[in-house]
């Protein structure tokens, strides 16, 4: 008992050490350096690749590339380009990791109907990195799991222990057989962060709020709100709605200088 008031205790105190705020201004408790969040996304992206069926259709990987670069070439401190892979499946889901990764199924083409809705997607998503969200999952994680198992959040040299716990506090749960999704209050940071993002890279900011449209289309009845732990798509397509007058002068001073149109034809 008295060994668990201390593990206890001191999870508190480092909990209140690593505050941090989200680029919203929101308080984040975020336990892992950079790092080592970029190890962890690495080590879960190869065994995802390992997993899944890598799409070899030229012209998707070339779409899709196009799309995902002219995203992260805004990013400050963009450094090297990001790993993209296009997964062969009818998913309607994409995800972006630490370190740099980016994974799309080809069935998000098939609800994203041109390069700006798909924008809005890679956007999003890589707004979660951009934001340390996957830093403020597994430090979640690892701050609920005392007296649990799963809770061994050691990096050693080897590898990492608990592989399939970080995956799904990655954001990538249906991998792995278990979610840990992110929060609806990360959820419309990445919306907020995702829209800017797709503004600045020349994407029309208005196909934002027709995505989430196809979206609710494909998804059917959500459910209430409160019961998910996302944003219905009624609250999106709302917010996205207020938001574009906010961000369409980005887009219309952005649009002039964007020199590769990504273009597909299905």
């Amino acid at each position: 008992m008295k060994t668990l008031f201390i593990l206890f205790t001191t999870l508190v105190f480092l909990s209140g050490c690593a505050t941090h705020q989200s680029p919203t201004g929101r308080n984040q408790v975020l336990l892992f350096s950079s790092q080592e969040l970029e190890q962890m996304g690495t080590s879960s992206f190869a065994q995802i690749k390992k997993q899944e069926k890598i799409s070899q259709d030229a012209a998707i990987n070339r779409y899709v590339d196009c799309v995902a670069n002219r995203i992260t070439a805004v990013l400050p401190n963009s450094g090297s380009p990001w790993d993209v892979v296009v997964f062969e499946s009818e998913q309607v889901n994409a995800f972006a990791l630490p370190g740099g990764h980016i994974g799309v199924y080809s069935g998000l083409l098939n609800v994203a109907e041109n390069q700006h809705q798909l924008a809005t997607v890679i956007g999003h998503e890589v707004a979660h990195v951009l934001a340390k969200h996957s830093n403020e999952q597994v430090s979640r994680a690892q701050l609920s799991g005392i007296g649990m198992q799963i809770a061994d959040a050691a990096l050693g040299a080897g590898g990492i222990s608990n592989k399939e716990l970080y995956m799904a506090a990655l954001g990538l749960g249906a991998q792995v057989g278990f979610i840990l999704p992110y929060g609806r209050e990360q959820e419309s940071e990445a919306d907020i962060m995702g829209v800017e993002l797709m503004a600045r890279a020349g994407f029309d900011t208005s196909q934002s709020i027709a995505l989430w449209q196809n979206m609710a289309k494909h998804g059917g009845d959500q459910g209430p709100e409160l019961l998910s732990t996302h944003p219905s798509h009624g609250h999106r397509i709302d917010d996205l709605t207020k938001m574009q007058q906010q961000v369409m002068p980005l887009y219309q001073a952005s649009k002039h200088e964007v020199k590769n149109s990504c273009q597909f034809t299905k």
